[in-house]
């Protein structure tokens, strides 16, 4: 973006905040807390910076949309104080949790298919599928508080009965499989008031149909990251050189 710069150029802050569309306010920002190298300072006390700070700054905002703000920032941070392994430790956490994300997404996936008619059969469905299952069982399974799946019913999301009896709520196959749609979609980052119209309109529909449209966001969204991540990666590369 812009003219290219020479390696003894002098740059303002005004003249990096320019080229990305940020106030000069955040290029001090930016320095102050690591993201860029500490700028040299002329004899009035005015900031100085040069390609390398241009560049470690197009890194930063590279990152980011891959890898969020905060791990961008941890990671420019560690790569400024000399200790890169520590920041390739950082993109390798980021490339997990993707690679996580993706797992998550086919078990939503696997989720609804199991709410189609005729899916599966309980002879195939883990153990707390087979039958009747109280709470406690199901959110050890699920890896979730009892309190949570608790929530989950004050929000409509899941249906137990109450054993007449005991009066202890019991979940069948069909609360089961919502219980873990339901936790997938909260694994994939959906909010509850997000899940209970798409929940609905698949207890209505009887099939996966009405959250498919989601689930391709959801893929869109992974596979957006995924490439950002290459461009956070080939413009880190780029600043790693120029520092040398």
């Amino acid at each position: 973006m812009g003219r290219n710069l020479q390696s003894g150029e002098r740059l303002r802050p005004v003249d990096l905040a320019r080229r990305h569309g940020l106030s000069t306010q955040a290029v001090r920002n930016y320095e102050e807390t690591g993201i860029l190298p500490v700028a040299d300072r002329t004899a009035h006390g005015y900031r100085t910076y040069t390609p390398l700070h241009a560049r470690a700054l197009r890194a930063f905002l590279a990152l980011v949309p891959g890898h969020g703000h905060r791990t961008a920032t941890a990671i420019m941070r560690a790569v400024n104080r000399g200790a890169v392994d520590e920041a390739f430790h950082l993109i390798d956490e980021s490339h997990a949790q993707l690679l996580a994300d993706r797992g998550t997404l086919q078990a939503v996936e696997r989720a609804l298919r199991a709410l189609s008619p005729g899916a599966g059969s309980a002879r195939d469905a883990p153990p707390a599928r087979a039958g009747r299952v109280f709470i406690g069982p199901l959110a050890q399974e699920l890896g979730l508080r009892p309190a949570t799946l608790r929530k989950w019913e004050d929000a409509g999301l899941v249906r137990p009965r109450r054993d007449p009896v005991t009066g202890y709520r019991v979940y069948g196959e069909a609360d089961v499989r919502d219980a873990r749609l339901v936790h997938q979609l909260r694994r994939g980052g959906y909010l509850l008031e997000q899940i209970a119209p798409l929940l609905e309109r698949v207890r209505e529909a009887g099939g996966p149909e009405p959250v498919e449209g989601a689930l391709r966001d959801w893929q869109g969204r992974l596979s957006a990251r995924s490439r950002a991540m290459l461009t956070g990666a080939a413009e880190l590369d780029g600043y790693l050189r120029t520092r040398g």
